[in-house]
């Protein structure tokens, strides 16, 4: 049976990292690291207001009862300045605003945030300025004043056409209202829409998602998101299929729908450029590259996580930090001390490796030699891997390739890879263990 490679809805952004938390250490050797590793970082904004719950979502979100955006603001440019501060990065290469459904929040809000930045470090202003948006007649009303704050790329959470799946997912806008959302995102930033759309929900059928797919590549820009529906406990939908009232597609199905989904995106141009995510004319999340790669990003609002060395405080390491979930807690933190970080984890060197391989290898490009090197100096991917019995069993069956280039995934094993992962990471923490030592970035 084929293994699913998707963990939930999760998408690859700092507070829903789903496997491990291994960062880049001052493990490797005095000129073995690029100067980016300190200097650069990627941020992610995290806007927690939503108007509902989905059905389906355990993300960190909350309804808002009263209008705080001005507090929230002020919090949200505090914290960035603080965590600027600390980190000393030079530059910011992108900056994500997820959520929650930060586009509820007023344009002006994303400005005043963005300028906080740019009085801190350089922002270019070919930085890619990612905003998710739900597609909502509020929502759609609001693109062009984000546009003006500074925002030049959407990501568009359409999930489904067919309107009575959105209901039972409980999302609050329909069919009509997402393809004109997408619309009018691709006339104010063409080739920098992206969109979301979910597979594997209740009662849907292979020949259903070829139908709506299709569909949907009719009106799509040049970057689409594939997201399979899985089930998560507390949620509504949990519930609900615990009690027999909902039917989900057994795993053989939703293997299947992925599978089309690859073809179907292969032949209208897109290139699969990492496990759920497709692009044409090189349309690329830059953004969710930096994560996959193992760069330092900074998270900022209720529930951000990070990963950077805190040089401004002495820091050789680097940190994951989460921030406070709740937002009025948060913004009480955030006042008292300019911040609200909660937890703060120094990393070692496996735990870096750990990471720079479960993310690389959701790429189709997988991890280069001169990547891991980077990270790791002494321990090459052929010295790591290429004596394990299982991983040769991987590379003969087709599922793994290691050559000059790296390690990487064949078409066929991408499709597999929670299957694949764990024999790695148990061939890695077998080789680097025993090697594993603390020392100056």
């Amino acid at each position: 049976m084929m293994r699913r490679t998707f963990n939930g809805v999760s998408r690859v952004l700092p507070p829903r990292l789903r496997h491990f938390s291994g960062e880049v250490t001052k493990d490797v050797s005095e000129g073995a690291a690029s100067p980016q590793i300190t200097e650069q970082a990627s941020l992610y904004v995290h806007w927690p207001y939503c108007l509902r719950r989905c059905s389906y979502c355990n993300f960190n979100k909350y309804i808002s009862k009263e209008n705080n955006d001005h507090i929230m603001t002020k919090c949200l440019q505090r914290e960035t300045e603080t965590l600027l501060r600390l980190s000393q990065v030079s530059c910011i290469t992108s900056v994500f605003f997820g959520g929650g459904t930060p586009s509820l929040a007023h344009p002006s809000i994303f400005a005043a945030i963005l300028e906080t930045v740019s009085r801190q470090v350089n922002l270019s202003h070919e930085a890619e300025v990612t905003l998710e948006v739900n597609p909502t007649p509020a929502g759609k009303s609001r693109l062009e004043d984000y546009c003006r704050a500074g925002v030049n790329r959407f990501s568009i959470g359409v999930q489904s056409l067919q309107d009575e799946d959105l209901k039972s997912l409980g999302r609050d806008h329909d069919s009509h209202e997402a393809l004109q959302t997408i619309e009018e995102a691709r006339r104010l930033c063409p080739g920098r829409v992206s969109v979301d759309v979910m597979f594997g929900r209740p009662k849907q059928t292979v020949e259903s998602w070829e139908t709506e797919l299709s569909e949907l590549l009719r009106v799509c820009d040049d970057h689409v998101s594939l997201y399979q529906l899985t089930l998560e406990r507390g949620t509504q939908l949990f519930k609900q299929v615990e009690c027999g009232a909902v039917t989900m597609p057994s795993e053989d199905v939703t293997a299947e729908m992925y599978q089309r989904a690859r073809k179907t995106l292969h032949q209208h141009g897109f290139q699969q450029y990492e496990v759920s995510n497709f692009a044409r004319h090189n349309s690329v999340s830059h953004h969710n590259i930096s994560y996959w790669k193992g760069n330092q990003y900074i998270g900022v609002g209720p529930g951000a996580h990070g990963r950077f060395v805190p040089l401004g405080e002495g820091g050789v390491v680097r940190e994951a930090r989460t921030q406070t979930l709740e937002p009025d807690v948060w913004i009480r933190e955030v006042r008292q001390r300019g911040h609200g970080t909660r937890r703060r984890l120094p990393l070692g060197h496996l735990e870096l490796l750990e990471e720079v391989l479960v993310m690389g290898m959701r790429m189709t490009e997988g991890i280069n030699h001169k990547h891991w090197e980077m990270f790791s100096p002494q321990n090459g991917l052929d010295e790591v891997f290429g004596e394990s019995i299982v991983v040769q069993e991987l590379l003969q069956s087709g599922q793994l390739i290691l050559d000059d280039r790296g390690l990487r995934c064949s078409w066929e094993g991408l499709a597999l890879l929670d299957s694949i992962l764990p024999a790695l990471l148990v061939e890695l923490e077998r080789q680097i263990s025993p090697k594993a030592s603390w020392g100056p970035l």
